[in-house]
């Protein structure tokens, strides 16, 4: 018979998954992706590499649930959904502003950018976080500018996959090549140029 897991087995491996993503967390952190080790994360998570490679196939996968629970908390199943005032402008502006913040916070910034160069190097990797991360957000983004096109803020013929890039991939873009200061003021010019061109004439 299959063993029977109780409620102390499952606090237990609750606090266990807990620690070892926070333990990814603060390594990657302290000495980038490159030098981060499943070893590593299970010494400072006080577990054995066993119980990690039970949950994850790989530190770049292991990282990937740390960034989820740093962006959604504790359940990242719980439902988001952008902002929606009827003000397609102030909202855009609470999401990007909100955005800035997050990759200004080191503790946000670092795994995001360590899971990114995880993605790059491992295809199983990047579909599983298209599919978790990717493909989820944008279709919660595109339903707000749906919403925004119904209710006449959105000229009526555009297309809204280019035009959900033309507001959010140029702040992705300067926080992946550093091409200038990510800031409010810069979050603001970004929504107000974009619907300078989107919006009804």
């Amino acid at each position: 018979m299959p063993a029977r897991t109780t409620p102390a087995t499952a606090r237990r491996s609750a606090a266990a998954r807990a620690a070892i993503l926070d333990a990814a967390v603060d390594i990657v952190g302290e000495v980038g992706y490159a030098k981060l080790s499943i070893e590593a994360i299970a010494a400072r998570a006080g577990v054995g590499k066993q119980t990690i490679y039970r949950w994850w196939p790989s530190k770049g996968s292991v990282l990937l649930d740390a960034y989820l629970r740093l962006s959604t908390g504790d359940d990242p199943q719980q439902p988001v959904a952008l902002p929606d005032t009827g003000d397609l402008e102030a909202d855009l502006r609470t999401v990007l502003r909100a955005t800035v913040a997050e990759l200004t916070d080191p503790r946000f910034e670092r795994p995001l950018r360590a899971v990114t160069l995880a993605v790059l190097s491992d295809p199983v990797l990047a579909e599983e976080y298209r599919q978790r991360v990717e493909a989820p957000v944008r279709e919660m983004k595109l339903q707000r500018l749906r919403a925004a096109r119904t209710a006449g803020q959105l000229a009526s013929n555009i297309d809204l996959d280019l035009a959900l890039d033309t507001i959010f991939a140029p702040l992705t873009q300067r926080w992946l090549f550093g091409t200038g200061p990510l800031t409010r003021e810069y979050a603001d010019k970004l929504v107000e140029n974009a619907l300078a061109g989107l919006s009804p004439r």
